[in-house]
């Protein structure tokens, strides 16, 4: 295993972290009573092994159901003082509450301190209390139960900027992956601000790399789709290290194999290969409009008529016809709309009678003036992706 500093941390993280939300029970937050013998031996397991390998990063959160009840019993089987203890706790807007839930998360993992509190999942409404909460973190950590306030967010880029900017946190876990890399301003930003940046969910919300299609095994070799999607994220500078959410011992030999291929300084030769390779193929099958639109200068949702996630919905149809990621972007589409976290709306409005012609003729226009020839085709292939992705 290889390490690296985590920011003004100053801890040595290794490149591979432990996520423990697959290895977890249930997403009810169940007593320990609850939970059968064998998924708490299976989830002892999953730690001891990640330890044996050198990964003694090991993160959770509050809203992971049993995760963090599971978690703290499969740590006693490992040395407390040579591992870093991450967990997660929402920015609640009265103080008391918000202290009791980070008591409750305490009391869950059976620990006196964490290493590392994350506030979870911030956005624009929670700006107006991170100073609150910042404050009573900083008691905690006063007192030595907590090392270092970080947080995690799944906001807009103008939010997480605006975040990064308060200069009240020591890290950030965020969501960057080779199919998404919307989030690249901000690890830039994290790093001038000498802040740890921690790579989350990169193997499920990264593509479902778990079950990837054959098209991206093909691509992807010499490698698997997983070790290139890690190589891919590691490449970039600022980025300490990338989550594996483990359901088994075994999940994690495939990533810890790919380190083989990530020279000690400067990014991956192979991934880089890779990356160029994919791109390709996704321009020969969509065409150089659509990428190039795609990856840039689309109106955010919330300016979109009809609240329509353009950026999303191009890039997920994109990944289904080019890389047959047809599972990936189903899963994605159908859970648009549901939280701030995965905001704006999918297409299905351009099949009403009434309102579609009028979305429609309104989605030509906010488009035509950066991508002119391209913005008449895109309530077409809008109505394609839903016809597709919509279950």
């Amino acid at each position: 295993m290889r390490y690296r500093r985590f920011g003004k941390t100053g801890l040595a993280v290794p490149r591979i972290s432990c996520g423990a939300m697959r290895f977890m029970r249930s997403w009810k937050d169940i007593p320990f009573d609850r939970i059968p013998r064998e998924s708490q031996e299976n989830a002892e397991r999953t730690v001891k092994a990640a330890f044996d390998a050198g990964i003694n990063h090991f993160e959770t959160a509050r809203g992971y159901g049993s995760s963090e009840i599971q978690l703290g019993k499969a740590i006693k089987r490992v040395p407390r003082d040579e591992i870093i203890l991450q967990t997660k706790a929402f920015p609640l807007a009265d103080p008391k509450e918000f202290e009791a839930l980070i008591e409750t998360s305490f009391d869950r993992l059976d620990v006196e301190r964490v290493d590392l509190l994350a506030l979870h999942g911030l956005d624009e409404k929670h700006l107006p209390r991170l100073q609150m909460c910042a404050e009573i973190v900083e008691k905690w950590k006063l007192q030595g139960r907590v090392g270092h306030l970080g947080f995690s967010t799944h906001a807009p880029m103008g939010t997480v900027r605006r975040i990064i900017q308060t200069g009240l946190f020591e890290y950030v876990n965020l969501h960057y992956y080779y199919i998404f890399q919307d989030n690249l301003p901000a690890i830039e930003l994290a790093e001038r601000y000498d802040m740890g940046v921690f790579i989350i969910s990169a193997n499920d919300k990264g593509g479902l790399l778990y079950s990837p299609s054959e098209k991206l095994l093909n691509l992807t070799k010499p490698l698997s789709p997983m070790a290139f999607n890690d190589l891919f994220c590691l490449s970039t500078p600022g980025v300490r290290t990338v989550s594996v959410g483990a359901a088994n011992p075994s999940d994690f030999k495939e990533h810890i194999n790919a380190l083989d291929h990530l020279p000690s300084t400067g990014p991956s030769p192979i991934a880089a290969e890779i990356a160029k390779r994919l791109d390709n193929v996704q321009r020969e099958v969509v065409g150089d409009d659509w990428m190039d639109a795609d990856a840039s200068n689309l109106p955010v949702w919330s300016e979109t008529p009809g609240k329509i996630n353009l950026p999303v919905i191009l890039r997920l149809w994109r990944l289904a016809k080019a890389l047959d990621m047809l599972e990936y972007a189903k899963m994605r589409y159908n859970i648009l709309n549901q939280g701030h976290w995965f905001p704006g709306k999918d297409a299905g409005i351009l099949l009403d009678p009434v309102d579609g012609p009028r979305v429609e003729k309104g989605i030509i226009e906010i488009c035509s003036e950066k991508h002119p020839l391209f913005a008449e085709k895109i309530p077409e292939i809008l109505r394609k992706a839903h016809s597709a992705l919509n279950t």
